[in-house]
């Protein structure tokens, strides 16, 4: 593979047909991180060579969001009362297509990654969206796509601590790790609740323990249950529940909104010690802390590594470990300075690099330039020939918006190579051919990479058929990032 389409595929999502291949791949790679990210896609599947951008009235706010759900969860109460099931599931179903942002924003992140022309920078929010996994559970689908690109994405030029800051205090993030009622010790509404015959309240250290082990410091840095204890405590207070008007919400200390949501009745009174750093008291303690998270040496060389092992190799070495993390420590935590290590790494290092399920899909699709995703205006459509995004990141085994474990989706590739998974690439590329309409042949897009000896003697073998040697070229070793295989 020549060197530009083997760093796109790397670090980002391969060039799409008719797209002007740069010569300099390292510049164009660090342009690509202030690239300008609008969300685009396409209507239907009639107009597929029509990429526009996708219409705002299916991109709301955060608080639009807050009073769709509502909607959503009343109108599900209140069509329990009809008696005849059919018509209740009629109902129940267009209530999900008018109120549920869910599949909405699932179609969304999937057009961004086929059709968007900031591939990198979409890359890296996939990565950052993975490690600080957000799962689908009660109050949450409406908002993960949400955190991804105001959390995340939006954030991806800042510092990690900022945006460590903007996802721990993200009402998915709370709803997640369960926050929203967690009640200090000492708080005002835990004293009241012992003094209630049938009230239970307490401090719940979920997310106080994911933000310590898998966010930043990792395990490695051998904090105690006590640090665990006294970060939840700082974390006291903050949680925004979507079912609550942003009216009702404002009674509460005059929040703004549901990303900014810290109840005093809730929160622990006093300082707080976590890794030997005084936490203030209050609402701005979390910060205090987040900042002292984020530029922990631990947190350093556990962020690095991960970095390391998704984007620059397999197997990564210590000196592009160290390499990043010096980058990380020079430039205090600076988003920029760390990804351009990371792109620095990813060029220099000759070692092979597995492509997740999800990303190895978004790379065929747009290397085929194939239609094989619904557009907007099918979001809800029954066409037995196109796929719903849902179904596809389900039968890849990887979305980032089911309900999931914290830890994220491994980047090692022992995870992924099974039998069962490759079957379904070889699938999911047979469907593509059939339905995708591909434009190009395997001949002009082994041409256009510079595909190795291997794998064009691989296509070679599969015969005459069009659609078996196109199946060969998505599914080989060299299309999935295993080179040496």
């Amino acid at each position: 593979m020549n060197e530009q389409f083997r760093i796109a595929q790397k670090i980002g999502l391969m060039f799409r047909p008719g797209t002007l291949i740069p010569k300099d791949i390292k510049t164009w790679a660090i342009s690509q991180l202030h690239a300008n990210s609008p969300a685009l896609g396409i209507a239907t599947r009639t107009k597929s060579s029509e990429v526009k951008p996708w219409p705002q009235s299916m991109q709301p706010d955060l608080e639009e969001r807050a009073r769709l759900f509502r909607l959503l969860q009343g109108n599900y109460i209140k069509n329990r009362e009809i008696k005849n099931e059919k018509e209740r599931k009629a109902i129940d179903h267009q209530n999900y297509e008018d109120h549920s942002m869910l599949e909405k924003d699932e179609m969304k992140f999937a057009h961004r990654n086929v059709y968007g022309k900031d591939q990198i920078r979409l890359r890296l929010m996939s990565f950052w969206a993975n490690h600080f996994t957000i799962g689908d559970v009660f109050m949450n689908e409406g908002v993960i796509g949400h955190a991804m690109e105001e959390a995340i994405l939006a954030n991806l030029n800042s510092s990690f601590s900022d945006m460590l800051y903007k996802v721990t205090t993200h009402p998915g993030m709370l709803t997640y790790l369960d926050n929203n009622y967690s009640a200090g010790e000492e708080s005002k509404h835990n004293i009241w609740c012992r003094q209630q015959v049938d009230c239970q309240a307490g401090l719940n250290d979920n997310l106080g323990r994911e933000l310590l082990e898998l966010h930043t410091l990792s395990p490695k840095a051998g904090y105690s249950e006590t640090d665990v204890r006294q970060t939840a405590k700082v974390l006291a207070g903050w949680g925004a529940n979507q079912d609550v008007s942003i009216e009702k919400l404002k009674k509460y200390n005059g929040t703004a909104d549901h990303w900014d949501m810290y109840k005093n009745h809730y929160a622990e009174p006093g300082n707080k010690k976590v890794l030997g750093k005084l936490i203030g008291t209050g609402k701005g303690g979390l910060r205090q802390l987040t900042d002292h998270l984020a530029s922990n040496e631990h947190t350093i060389m556990h962020l690095s590594e991960k970095l390391c092992q998704h984007f620059v190799s397999d197997n990564p070495q210590k000196k592009d470990i160290d390499f990043i993390a010096n980058s990380w420590r020079s430039g205090k935590g600076d988003l920029d300075q760390i990804h351009s290590a990371v792109i620095d790494r990813a060029i220099n290092s000759k070692d092979d690099k597995f492509q997740w399920p999800m990303t190895w899909l978004f790379q065929v699709l747009r290397l085929s330039d194939a239609t094989f995703i619904k557009g907007w205006q099918d979001v809800y459509s029954h066409d037995k020939e196109l796929m719903d995004v849902k179904k596809i990141f389900e039968e890849l085994g990887q979305s980032l918006f089911s309900e999931r474990q914290p830890n994220g989706y491994s980047s090692k590739k022992e995870e992924w190579l099974s039998a069962e998974m490759f079957e379904r690439r070889l699938r999911f590329s047979d469907a593509i051919y059939k339905v995708g309409k591909t434009k190009t042949s395997p001949e002009e897009i082994m041409d256009r990479i510079g595909a190795n000896m291997a794998t064009r003697n691989l296509v070679e073998s599969a015969g005459s058929a069009r659609g078996h040697r196109f199946v060969a070229l998505m599914c080989s070793p060299e299309l999935m990032g295993l080179n040496s295989v």
